[in-house]
């Protein structure tokens, strides 16, 4: 290993483990393509990723933690169903030929992008149908009557498209699947999962995720270190890396407005995807 590629996996360390405090994610979403890019099997950096976001996951995790915006037993409901079929992502992601694993795992950050701009207008029209019913309810009763309704007032589990119980099953499933197939700690589709079936703030969903990510990433990585998958020295590097980005992270999340967090999760996803379409054509047309 030369120092410039030891410099660009401690830096691409640092920048997974910013992005995991302020978005959700493990960080697989930026260490796998990278990992291809430095010529690793697209397995090896599916499998060496999950090593890193273990790292990362924890670190940002336990400062969530410490300043009080995780819970604990959200994290179990959704995780618990994810350490199943991480085993069966990670089995799946050695079947694949790797220009099929990569072109899936770009449909995959598109299918978020529409995910979180549909749970964004579900979210809309169910605050406007309840502000106009509170306006018809208290109308003639003065000038307070008109003022607007915030997220924090509409009735609670109003936001919740299905049950809490079959909506975190099917969250950590998909969560959990997707870690062992895609070496991505499961952010990408449970945040937006989350949002969509559970109704949680993005910032909530955000943290919540980080959490389930230590749980899905741990099986996950189990998994593929059973097959001789994980690159060790690399996914300590990038590991330690995203610790650091972690704790920076994790401490300014509660500060952003959501607005301002959806939009980078959305550009994002949508500036990999390209990246990864590309890098799926080069595996493919190189046989």
């Amino acid at each position: 290993m030369t120092i410039t590629e030891l410099l660009m996996l401690g830096a691409a360390g640092i920048f997974a483990g910013i992005l995991a405090g302020f978005l959700g994610i493990g960080g697989g979403t930026v260490l796998v393509p990278l990992l291809v890019a430095l010529n690793y099997a697209p397995v090896e950096a599916v499998a060496t990723s999950g090593l890193s976001i273990v790292i990362t996951a924890i670190s940002g995790s336990i400062q969530n933690w410490r300043m009080g915006y995780l819970n604990l037993s959200q994290v179990a409901g959704i995780g618990f169903p994810a350490v199943i079929t991480a085993q069966i992502g990670a089995y799946l992601a050695g079947i694949f030929p790797p220009y099929l694993l990569l072109l899936t795992f770009g449909l995959l950050l598109w299918l978020n992008i529409y995910l979180i701009e549909v749970r964004k207008h579900l979210t809309a029209k169910k605050k406007a149908e309840v502000e106009q019913g509170e306006l018809g309810g208290q109308a003639g009763q003065g000038e307070n009557s008109q003022l607007p309704i915030t997220n924090h007032e509409l009735p609670h589990n109003s936001n919740i498209l299905f049950h809490p119980t079959f909506a975190k099953i099917a969250t950590g499933s998909a969560a959990g699947l997707l870690a062992g197939l895609f070496g991505v700690g499961g952010g990408v589709i449970m945040v937006p999962l989350q949002i969509l079936l559970l109704g949680e703030s993005i910032k909530t969903a955000i943290q919540t995720s980080l959490g389930v990510i230590v749980i899905t990433a741990i099986s996950a990585t189990a998994g593929h270190a059973a097959r001789g998958n994980v690159l060790w020295v690399v996914g300590l590097i990038l590991g330690g890396g995203g610790l650091l980005g972690a704790q920076v992270s994790t401490r300014f999340l509660p500060r952003l407005p959501d607005r301002i967090v959806s939009l980078a999760f959305r550009s994002l996803l949508a500036v990999l995807s390209i990246y990864v379409f590309w890098q799926a054509w080069e595996k493919f047309s190189n046989g």
